[in-house]
């Protein structure tokens, strides 16, 4: 069966009622609404910091890399981190939906 055939023949609406689902949706909005907010407020905080405190930001720290120029380079570890800790998860999600979707087929052929 291909993709197309699953689709149109999944009753999408009953699946939404699954407690499973429910469990699902629950489980990504609660990494997915944190992660987005600590990831928006991570990347303000460099022009903030900049901003209100430009002698704390224009300290040395590593030789002539000053806090600022660390905090900025910090980014990309963190959205990278947060991208490898999604990807950890959404295999799991995956998984998941695949359980749900092959659960409910299996009620529908005995219905």
């Amino acid at each position: 069966m291909n993709q197309t055939q699953t689709s149109a023949s999944t009753p999408w609406s009953r699946i939404a009622q699954h407690p499973q689902y429910q469990e699902l949706l629950r489980s990504k909005r609660a990494f997915i609404l944190p992660a987005s907010l600590f990831f928006v407020a991570y990347y303000f905080a460099l022009p903030i910091l900049v901003g209100w405190w430009p002698e704390l930001m224009k300290k040395p720290v590593l030789g002539p890399i000053n806090a600022a120029y660390l905090f900025a380079l910090s980014e990309f570890f963190m959205a990278w981190a947060i991208a490898y800790v999604y990807v950890q998860k959404a295999g799991k999600w995956d998984e998941q939906a695949r359980q749900i979707l092959a659960k409910e087929s299996s009620d529908s052929a005995h219905h």
